[in-house]
């Protein structure tokens, strides 16, 4: 109850003060297994990433963003409803297994942003990674998007479009419809396209990239995977010294870059970049090494932990969001999560509260008065690990440990003070527990 209350307050707070009347288009450009320190704007000297860099300069920054989930599916979903992934099932707690959930998806009674947005007269595309399931009901089209172009599949080679199964993976709505080049520059082809098809109308287009995802494969890198061969023993692409996967990653990150560049250019060449909200996030934090031989893959800045980790690693993202001339460029410590995407959205569209339920809160105080978010608590499930976060105090359940860390005096998650605040961590833990109850189905 406190969490509706709080949120409401927010958006009163919001349509008192800075009130905007035009409704932007929006693009929400998200990137797969990308690290907190993958970009030049959040630190790498590794990686030469401009145009996001430049998209950073103009837009907002944050440095306390939050991945609904530390792998790919959970975000997902969690992001697209604004809701917590657990109250669809604990199937969302890991990503969707090509093998296990193929009859099964985000379920059909979900909303999601795209059916809010869609139902306001906007026009709406996916392309890139669904990965919320793998036939109908469960595609994108049966969630509120016009058209739909990329994998449905956890991952695929970038060139031949194969996913790990050996299954050809690639659709156009709801059938497959192969089509030939790298992954990273098919999207934003499409999406290029989509934003021309659509400048006389208000558009969401949801990129989706799979880049940085495995199999690591640069532009450049050979054809790993071919139909009918099975991959999940051998899924990561060929990689000559497993020791130091950066060089195939770097090709992927900068062709993201190349791929948001492409995007600005477009919204430029049509005179929409004043008209377009610009969101840049990742579903989830990057690997930093897999198994006992791949090491050297991403880089998550000064953050412990990784990929599939509960620790700020695996969940703290690099988001960025950029509207020129409504949101003033600059830097923000707000404590954001992929949930607060859906409520931020349907606010800038004049989506009416009761045609939705959330989980988040808008980001308008943030983004348009730059004023504080109300004080939350944020909450993580992976399987058997979990999370709670509360202001700087953050308890985390990890490989069979319970741990208790101040972030704001220990943000690599390096000092247990479990012992010096046993009273805070038990009061956490039954706070975690009062909200598992409330979200499984």
């Amino acid at each position: 109850m406190m969490t509706v209350f709080l949120r409401i307050v927010a958006v009163l707070g919001y349509v008192g003060g800075a009130c905007l009347s035009a409704t932007p288009n929006i693009v929400l450009i998200v990137a797969d297994d990308l690290g907190y320190g993958d970009l030049g704007c959040y630190g790498s000297t590794r990686n030469a990433t401009p145009h996001i860099d430049a998209l950073a300069a103009g837009g907002l920054r944050f440095t306390d963003f939050h991945s609904a989930g530390p792998m790919c599916s959970p975000t997902r979903a969690a992001m697209l409803t604004g809701q917590y992934q657990q109250r669809f099932g604990r199937m969302f707690d890991s990503a969707l297994s090509g093998k296990a959930h193929r009859e099964t998806g985000l379920p059909p009674h979900a909303v999601t942003m795209a059916e809010l947005l869609r139902a306001k007269g906007y026009a709406t595309a996916c392309f890139g990674k669904w990965h919320l399931g793998y036939q109908a009901p469960y595609l994108p089209t049966d969630h509120g998007f016009d058209e739909f172009r990329g994998l449905v599949s956890g991952d695929g080679d970038y060139h031949s479009h194969i996913d790990r199964s050996g299954n050809a993976d690639w659709w156009h709505n709801d059938r497959l419809q192969p089509e030939t080049g790298y992954t990273t520059e098919l999207l934003t082809a499409h999406s290029v396209r989509f934003i021309r098809e659509h400048r006389d109308r208000p558009f969401f287009l949801y990129l989706a990239h799979l880049a940085i995802h495995f199999p690591w494969q640069g532009p450049e890198d050979p054809v790993h995977r071919q139909l009918g061969n099975d991959y999940h023993a051998d899924k990561w692409g060929i990689i000559p010294d497993r020791s130091h996967v950066a060089p195939h990653v770097t090709a992927m990150v900068e062709a993201l870059d190349a791929s948001t560049g492409r995007m600005l250019a477009a919204l430029r060449a049509h005179g929409l970049e004043n008209e377009t909200l610009v969101v840049f996030t990742s579903d989830n934090g990057g690997y930093l090494t897999y198994g006992e031989d791949f090491k050297q893959i991403s880089h998550n800045g000064p953050l412990r932990g990784q990929k599939t980790e509960l620790y700020e690693g695996g969940h703290r993202v690099p988001t960025i969001m950029r509207w020129p001339g409504k949101i003033a460029p600059g830097l923000t410590d707000a404590m954001g999560h992929s949930i607060d995407l859906l409520p931020t959205f349907a606010m800038l569209a004049g989506i009416e509260e009761s045609a939705y339920t959330t989980d988040g809160f808008p980001l308008h105080p943030v983004l348009f008065e730059r004023t504080a978010l109300p004080e939350r608590t944020l909450y993580w499930r992976a399987d058997n690990s979990w999370a709670i976060r509360n202001g700087d105090w953050k308890l985390v359940h990890e490989y069979g440990r319970t741990e208790l860390y101040h972030l704001a005096h220990d943000l690599a998650e390096s000092r247990n003070v479990m012992g010096e605040h046993g009273e805070r961590a038990l009061a956490l833990q039954q706070a975690w527990k009062a909200w598992e109850t409330e979200v499984n189905p």
